[in-house]
């Protein structure tokens, strides 16, 4: 079997096209199973976050030699995108390139922020997700497990991860160079994931005078709200609250935007067109596009927030590079593990007849002694029978071999059984 990444992330597309060939939460259990009814699709897992969207798969090396090209057709079908739009941004690795590259996203190095931790957890719930719906077996499972310790190690062993530095960071870094002093204004976070609550506690740190948490459910909003002493809404009563908020972080997981142009518009006004700046993290985008075009408006992306980040990287450069060369070990201790799996059949089948043929051994022994013999000639009975049935196939392959002068066969036995070369 062989290991294949197709994707698509924020170094190869802008924000729109990313958006475009996202995987919803709703969507993702009918992918993953036309996926693995490819031809010669073993496994597959997906990887959709704002900044890419990756499709991991183990392949059938029997399977014909396009078959990157069967997935890479699948992508543009089910997105309906057209291939030759698509097939300008994609990448492909191959193995063992796949695995390399799946170390250093865990890890944080193909990050739109260095080293940023996120996707660790995002990885981690695309493995929870396609092991939950059967996509996933023993090469791939065993490759997310793998970047899962290697992203662990990186952390331990280098200073990757010694300041924070995230795309939520980044929002809250750019609404402290607008406002200066945050403790005057009020956040309204929309969603309630893992950024939007990475957003809030940096708000709260740099002393916002209130947050608001807007979600789909209520109950998860409270319960983030509890963390930050925050205001807990639901996203239909947001218009209501949106005149309140001067910052706007959202991150949700909709496939449509739930915020238009109309909804901000009719808060500017009752704000009487103080500015409101927001920063639009999720793809599919949660913020129409057109609400940039409002006067008092200062609408970002995450493609906006790159030359902020880009300003937080420079401390992580050694680290990322300690962390390449543990990536490179790992690579080599993954496919070394991936070699030992060509001899997993052969050592099952060995344990098998071995155990069989003690099994045999053991009841006549026990009859025997059930019938008065001593236990000494019973145990010399047991260890002369299993020493011939062990010793018997390999001692005629090995006298076949000698006739027809097969020399690699007799030193390999010699290698298994001796343990030591011919004197």
């Amino acid at each position: 079997m062989s290991l294949i990444t197709i994707g698509i992330n924020h170094k190869t597309a802008p924000v729109d096209i990313r958006e475009q060939v996202a995987f919803t939460p709703e969507r993702l259990p009918e992918a993953l199973k036309q996926l693995t009814a490819l031809p010669g699709v073993n496994e597959a897992a997906i990887l959709s976050t704002c900044n890419r969207t990756e499709i991991y798969c183990s392949l059938d090396n029997s399977t014909a030699s396009n078959k990157d090209q069967i997935i890479v057709n699948w992508f543009s079908q089910f997105h309906n995108i057209s291939l030759e739009k698509l097939t300008e941004y994609i990448y492909e690795h191959d193995h063992p390139e796949t695995i390399r590259h799946a170390f250093r996203v865990a890890s944080g190095l193909d990050s739109m922020v260095l080293g940023e931790p996120q996707i660790l957890g995002q990885m981690k719930q695309s493995y929870a997700e396609a092991n939950q719906h059967g996509s996933l077996a023993l090469l791939l499972g065993r490759l997310f497990q793998h970047s899962f310790s290697v992203a662990k190690q990186v952390r331990t062993d280098t200073a990757i991860g010694s300041s924070a530095v995230s795309v939520a960071f980044a929002s809250v870094a750019l609404a402290k160079q607008i406002f200066g002093d945050l403790k005057p204004y009020t956040a309204l976070m929309i969603g309630a994931g893992e950024t939007i609550e990475l957003a809030a506690r940096h708000l709260h740190s740099s002393g916002v005078g209130h947050i608001i948490v807007a979600n789909r459910t209520v109950e998860r909003a409270e319960t983030l709200a509890k963390q930050f002493d925050a205001e807990a809404i639901t996203l239909r009563d947001m218009p209501e609250h949106l005149e309140r908020a001067d910052i706007v972080i959202s991150s949700t997981a909709s496939s449509l935007p739930i915020l238009g142009k109309g909804a901000v518009e009719r808060a500017l006004k009752k704000r009487k067109h103080k500015p409101i700046f927001m920063v639009d993290i999720a793809v599919p985008r949660d913020i129409e596009p057109e609400v940039d075009e409002l006067d008092d408006v200062y609408l970002y992306t995450v493609d906006h927030l790159q030359d902020i980040i880009t300003e937080n990287l420079k401390s992580r450069q050694e680290a990322a590079e300690q962390a390449e060369e543990i990536i490179e070990a790992k690579v080599t201790e993954f496919l070394d593990w991936q070699k030992t799996l060509h001899a997993v059949d052969s050592i099952r089948d060995i344990r098998q007849q071995t155990e069989a043929l003690t099994e045999e051994v053991l009841e006549k022994v026990l009859k025997q002694i059930q019938q008065g013999q001593s236990a000494e000639d019973a145990v010399k009975f047991m260890a002369r029978t299993l020493t011939n049935k062990f010793l018997h196939q390999p001692s005629s392959q090995l006298r076949e071999a000698g006739k027809r002068g097969h020399k690699d066969v007799i030193e390999a036995a010699r290698t298994l059984f001796l343990n030591k070369n011919k004197p």
